[in-house]
């Protein structure tokens, strides 16, 4: 293997066959950003045998196809054409959709400054970028080339291409790129047809990221995403790569989304029927790589077998769907029994089947060997009869060499076949010196070893030669005959598709069953309804794969694929777009920083969502100063709530933003009116004892009960997500938890009170509307009192700015301690002035009757 590394060096590699695989298959499927070009020759005479790239695996697809992780690349010609934003939005979304490796752009555009928002996008959907020639990029010849290649009528190709201005030429260019006129195979095996961007729920490469759609290297286990979770398939590889597609290309027909819903909710009711199909379905090997074989003409009699052997499991899976008797028995009937019945009956694969029990030996399957049935042709047979005939003849003369040699046979005597050689006599070395001159005067002696003395004479070396050129005619009539075998089994293929396709859904949905069926918190089977109706109803819902707070959007997204949902009752209208942004990384090499980054994400949001969309962002607003990204995260809020009007989840530390939902609390003519804005924390504990906060566990099995971790014996993390804003951050807490040096601890908590001190901070608590008890309210007020009464009497004329800002601190210690040990609630807000400049205090003091304290923690 040959890396050039710079303009003049060259490093030589010398792999083996398994590490020049290994190197293939990293490159074209994991990094997909090379290209792979393999050469033979010798001296200064190379030449190019093979060549592939992410988009184009070309001559590497052998190599490929053995891994069943790869994506599969269905013959399906597309054409699309549409407009997109300067983000190109739109293409991201078609990019992550169709799960593309590779882009081709005239060298021309490709280097023009328009496209570089266009090579972000690709970068960030690791698409690797081609430059092509401009010439390619035509449609002349177009309808006749396609004509070879798609089967069926010219005339609805000629009808489909017509309408299309510019895809034409893009569609040229891919073909010759391709190389797919080159290859005979290629003829009257593709299929054409328009891509719509409005078909599926549109997904960009931020909320496959953010969701946690996909799995990752980085990933402790399977269960970290929503594709490691879900997959549980039994097929090998087809149900795989199906639900790979499916994640990526969500439903937006209503219609089909239910139809899913109730397959998945028949499998999760009847037990046995899930149980069998799951078990028949792992005898099913993975029949569209075994197709993609014999279209090529490069199966062996290995992949016809197994062929056959996943074509007669289809009566058994069909024998157990015909028991199901319940409510969805009318879809399960035109869904999977009337195909299979279809599929097969005498004329379909039945007919394979009885061509494979005719030419193929099956009582061979057993030793490992695949062989045509002699009984399948008289050559053959002749041929077979020949090899028995002379193998006889050799034992014979076996016999009759040891009773001439005084030899026991098959003890001292033995005779080898091998492919040096052919069939020889052996001795052990312990004989020899025995018939030595028998050797040297009648035999051949052909080689001398440890485990003894090969030779050979006349009438055996006949034999053998015979033996050899009558296995030689038989092993060419098998190959005549496997070929003919593949290429009647090559009329089939379109049947064998149509089968991967049906298996593979069923794969699918016995998965989402068994899923839901299995895991501890029941799953719940949501009410669907369209576009227009608005709901996101989630209640009792959580995480399916870690206990995190995204969990809408995921649950958005596994009902659009067909899977039930991890909460107690769910409503939820489908969506056209979830976009989310979870935070952004710098890129050193394309000069963008983290905050560039994020507003790059931001525009493209607000650019491309509706009010059907689902946004999700977290913690906007980083990467610069508190004042502009608080401003930028309020203008965002604002224009997504008034302008996009889409439901949106907006996590953030900037407390002031929770101001939205009171901006008419006041019910002022002249304040600005936000509607359909409000506040969510998620609850946090503070040990009263310590004052420390803490993390809440709910016991797997007594979800009532909350205890800390220390105290149970099988806990589980939850949070509770709890009306209301949030007024404090947890953040010197969690360093704690992070293990810091206690001195940075202290020096943290000096330095954000003294903030807290000097800093103006509007609040609004949720209790300021509720009633409450009268006498309650004046013992709460009584502390209130008692320190406006102290504060009064302090001398603060005569005072330095020191000493009066370490008197009034004294003041508020008191009167929080006072707080924590009193029973009244919520005391309205104070302000206080002082004459000696000091900014002004807002406080808030929020007394509960327990001994512990519940506070607020940011979303």
């Amino acid at each position: 293997m040959q890396l050039s590394l710079q303009r003049h060096i060259t490093i030589l590699l010398l792999l083996t066959t398994t590490g020049f695989e290994t190197i293939a298959c990293d490159l074209l499927l994991e990094r997909t950003d090379h290209t792979l070009e393999l050469y033979e020759g010798s001296g200064s005479n190379w030449r190019l045998v093979k060549s592939g790239s992410p988009g184009n695996l070309g001559s590497f697809e052998d190599i490929l196809f053995a891994n069943n992780e790869m994506q599969d690349f269905p013959r399906v010609l597309g054409l699309v054409e549409f407009l997109d934003d300067s983000h190109f939005t739109n293409v991201e979304s078609a990019l992550v959709a169709l799960g593309c490796k590779e882009c081709l752009l005239p060298t021309d555009s490709a280097k023009s400054s328009e496209c570089r928002p266009l090579h972000d996008a690709l970068s960030r959907c690791g698409v690797m970028l081609t430059e092509r020639k401009k010439t390619e990029f035509k449609g002349r010849d177009l309808v006749q080339d396609l004509g070879r290649l798609v089967k069926g009528s010219i005339e609805p190709v000629r009808d489909l291409v017509s309408g299309f201005e510019f895809a034409t030429g893009a569609l040229g260019s891919v073909m010759s790129y391709a190389g797919l006129l080159a290859d005979e195979s290629n003829y009257g095996s593709y299929s054409i047809r328009q891509y719509s961007l409005h078909g599926y729920m549109r997904l960009d490469s931020a909320a496959i990221r953010a969701l946690n759609v996909m799995e990752s290297k980085t990933d402790a286990n399977k269960n970290f995403s929503l594709f490691g979770l879900m997959n549980r398939t039994c097929t090998a590889g087809m149900g795989k790569r199906l639900l790979h597609m499916w994640l990526k290309q969500p439903l937006l027909d209503v219609t089909e989304i239910n139809s899913r819903l109730d397959l998945v909710q028949a499998f999760v009711e009847d037990t046995v029927l899930r149980q069998d199909l799951r078990q028949h379905l792992k005898r099913i090997s993975d029949i569209e790589r075994l197709v993609r074989y014999v279209e090529k003409r490069r199966a062996s009699l290995q992949h016809i077998v197994k062929l056959y052997q996943s074509s007669i499991r289809l009566l058994y899976i069909r024998s157990a769907l015909e028991r199901y008797d319940w409510q969805f028995s009318s879809l399960m009937k035109q869904r999977y029994l009337d195909p299979l019945e279809d599929l097969t009956d005498d004329n379909h694969l039945n007919k394979f089947n009885k061509l494979v029990e005719a030419s193929v030996d099956l009582d061979q399957l057993e030793n490992g060997e695949y062989m045509i049935s002699s009984g399948y042709d008289p050559k053959l047979c002749e041929l077979e009869d020949g090899q028995e005939s002379l193998e006889q003849k050799i034992h014979n003369l076996n016999r009759q060499t040891a009773n001439e040699l005084d030899l026991a046979v098959d003890k001292a005597l033995k005779l080898d076949k091998g492919t040096q050689f052919g069939h020889v006599f052996r001795i052990t070395k312990k004989e020899e010196p025995k018939i030595r001159k028998k050797l040297n005067t009648h035999f051949t002696v052909l080689k001398t070893r440890k485990d003894g003395v090969k030779f050979t004479n006349t009438k055996l070396k006949k034999l053998g030669d015979q033996y050899q050129k009558i296995l030689e005619e038989y092993k060419n009539c098998q190959k005549e005959l496997v070929t003919r075998v593949v290429q009647t089994a090559a009329t089939c293929s379109e049947i064998f598709k149509s089968t991967a396709v049906l298996l593979s859904e069923l794969d699918v949905l016995l998965s989402f069953a068994d899923l839901a069926a299995s895991c501890p918190t029941p799953y719940t089977r949501p009410d669907i309804t369209p576009l227009d109706a608005g709901d996101i109803v989630l209640e009792g819902s959580r995480h399916p794969c870690v206990e995190a707070q995204d969990w809408v959007g995921v649950s958005i997204l596994m009902v659009q694929v067909g899977s039930l949902v991890p909460c107690d009752k769910a409503c939820i209208s489908v969506r056209d777009c979830i976009f989310a942004h979870v935070g952004a990384g710098d890129c050193q090499l394309r000069g963008v920083s983290t905050f560039m980054q994020e507003m790059l994400e931001i525009a493209s949001i607000l650019k491309g969502a509706t009010d059907k969309s689902l946004v999700i962002i977290y913690e906007l607003g980083r990467g610069t100063s508190t004042y502009d990204g608080f401003g930028l995260a309020w203008a965002i809020c604002e224009h997504l709530v008034e302008v996009i009007k889409a439901p949106t989840l907006f996590a953030t530390h900037f407390h002031e933003l929770t101001a939205l939902a009171h901006e008419n609390a006041n019910d002022d003519p002249s304040s600005k009116k936000i509607v359909s804005v409000a506040n969510y924390h998620v609850s946090a504990h503070i040990d009263s004892s310590i004052r420390k906060l803490t993390m809440l566990y709910m016991v797997v099995h007594e979800e009532s009960l909350i205890k800390e971790a220390s105290t149970m014996p099988s806990v589980n993390l939850t949070f509770q997500v709890e009306p209301g804003a949030c007024d404090q951050s947890f953040g010197i807490h969690v360093a704690e938890f992070a293990n810091f040096p206690e001195s940075v601890i202290t020096l943290a908590r000096d330095n954000a009170a003294e903030l807290k001190d000097f800093s103006p901070v509007t609040v609004i608590s949720n209790d300021a509307n509720e009633e409450s008890d009268p006498e309650d309210t004046s013992r709460g007020a009584a502390p209130a009192h008692q320190f406006l009464k102290d504060f009064s009497e302090l001398p603060l004329e005569k005072m330095d700015f020191k000493e009066a800002l370490e008197q009034v601190r004294k003041l508020k210690n008191d009167l929080e301690k006072d707080a924590v040990n009193s029973l009244a609630s919520a005391i309205p807000l104070v302000f206080l002035n002082c004459k000696l400049s000091l900014p002004l205090i807002w406080m808030v003091v929020k007394l509960v009757a327990v001994n512990e304290i519940r506070c607020d923690s940011s979303p």
